[in-house]
């Protein structure tokens, strides 16, 4: 199941990586009507299937015995026993993982990163969520909330961010980002713009600017030129502190990968640390789209916690 602020969507999944169904539910506010709208999505579900475990993506820090969630921004856990709660609920073995960290393993598992030792999983998405595979297992760091790339500050004093820093990568990486930055050109360039001139500045969002840069529109193209910008920069900054083989984008921002791609590929060579002088890490969007999170979350759960020396974990 991928809990997420606006939805909760779940699928039953095979040992193969196999989506074999879905269902999905509204996120309810408070903590027991959550918890009440899961088990139902998970009853739903085994009233088709033969269910053995389940699995929560949370987006929010994850305790290292993948049993409680300590925050979660858009949701209402607070150092919760989530994982007991529910299994309480629907008599199920019940693990949780960070949303980033299940897709991260599912991509691991069975999609871009398979066979992989050292990668890197970025999710352009409203933020930016990232997993990390060491030796090819996750790692989450000594309190179970690494990594939190997102909010490395590439831009010193830069745009403020909800997470209370100001210039996170993520405030210039993002599909939130890709359109606060189409309405700085905007207000700075007026009349440049074909398409995005025409909507309020409340309604663009990074989909619409997606969609203006497919049309050609030089506003979009910009926007989506600084977004390629700041997505090399980054990755070159992080491929200086963990020198990856692969990284993987998903997210929804990843579906216009053929507009931004390369261009950060280019920067990421220009910007990174010796980029003449070494192997340098294969960058390729993800394979499993939407799914990897549940399928990521399922799979963990089937095969159950296993925490290894040094916070990596199965």
């Amino acid at each position: 199941m991928d809990v997420g602020g606006t939805s909760v969507r779940a699928g039953v999944v095979d040992a193969s990586g196999g989506l074999l169904d879905t269902a999905r539910t509204a996120t309810a506010r408070g903590e027991a009507a959550l918890e009440e709208a899961i088990a139902g999505v998970v009853g739903e579900l085994r009233t088709r299937h033969d269910v053995e475990a389940v699995g929560l993506a949370v987006a929010g820090f994850v305790g290292d015995d993948r049993r409680t969630v300590m925050f979660a921004p858009h949701l209402p856990w607070r150092d919760a026993d989530v994982a007991d709660r529910i299994a309480d609920r629907v008599g199920l073995p019940v693990t949780l993982e960070h949303d980033a960290n299940a897709a991260t393993f599912a991509e691991h598992r069975f999609g871009a990163a398979r066979g992989c030792r050292v990668g890197v999983f970025v999710a352009l998405g409203t933020g930016i969520g990232a997993g990390l595979l060491l030796n090819g297992e996750l790692f989450r760091g000594a309190h179970g909330v690494a990594p939190e790339l997102g909010h490395l500050c590439l831009v010193p004093g830069g745009r403020t961010c909800p997470c209370g820093k100001a210039g996170c990568w993520e405030r210039y990486c993002s599909g939130t980002a890709l359109a606060a930055t189409a309405v700085e050109l905007l207000a700075t360039r007026p009349g440049r713009s074909t398409v995005l001139a025409r909507e309020d500045p409340d309604a663009v969002t990074g989909r619409r600017v997606a969609g203006a840069a497919r049309d050609g529109d030089p506003i979009a193209r910009m926007a989506m030129a600084e977004l390629a910008r700041w997505l090399g920069e980054g990755l070159a900054l992080v491929a200086d502190v963990y020198d990856p083989e692969i990284v993987v984008i998903g997210g929804g921002v990843s579906e216009s990968a053929p507009l931004f791609l390369d261009e950060a590929r280019e920067v990421y060579m220009r910007s990174v640390t010796g980029g003449k002088r070494r192997p340098l890490a294969r960058i390729r969007t993800a394979q499993l789209g939407d799914e990897a999170a549940i399928v990521g979350a399922a799979t963990l759960a089937a095969e159950g916690p296993s925490p290894t020396k040094g916070g990596a974990l199965r």
